[in-house]
């Protein structure tokens, strides 16, 4: 009986399945956690349908650290943790930017992860 439980849970709990976004009638390929699968596919209006996700309405200062990421990205070729998101910030937007606790209030509650999925970047490294 437990053995027909757990391969009941188990068919149900798909692990690791790619998922999708559909944006203007296109469909975007996603990962299990929702980040695009392809950098290219990002655009202002995937943006908002990422943001909506995570139930974040898109503001200038959003966007502002969008862009920041995605230049970083271009720079760098990676999507930058906690701490380099809040140096990179402070030295491109200035001190009063550049505090955790600012992009925590932008992208709250991991302002790398979520932030790095809204600009259509993959998930920073060492953020788990």
């Amino acid at each position: 009986m437990a053995l027909c439980n757990l391969a009941s849970i188990f068919a149900a709990y798909k692990v690791g399945t790619d998922m999708s976004l559909v944006v203007n009638g296109t469909e975007l390929a996603t990962d299990k956690d929702g980040y695009l699968l392809q950098l290219s596919d990002w655009t202002p209006a995937a943006a908002e349908a990422l943001a909506e996700t995570e139930n974040i309405q898109l503001t200038a200062a959003h966007w502002e650290i969008i862009e920041l990421l995605r230049e970083f990205h271009r720079e760098f070729e990676l999507s930058p943790a906690m701490r380099a998101l809040v140096k990179q910030t402070a030295k491109k937007l200035g001190d009063d930017k550049g505090r955790s606790i600012y992009l925590l209030q932008l992208f709250p509650p991991s302002p790398a992860k979520i932030a790095s999925k809204i600009a259509g970047l993959p998930r920073p490294a060492n953020c788990l």
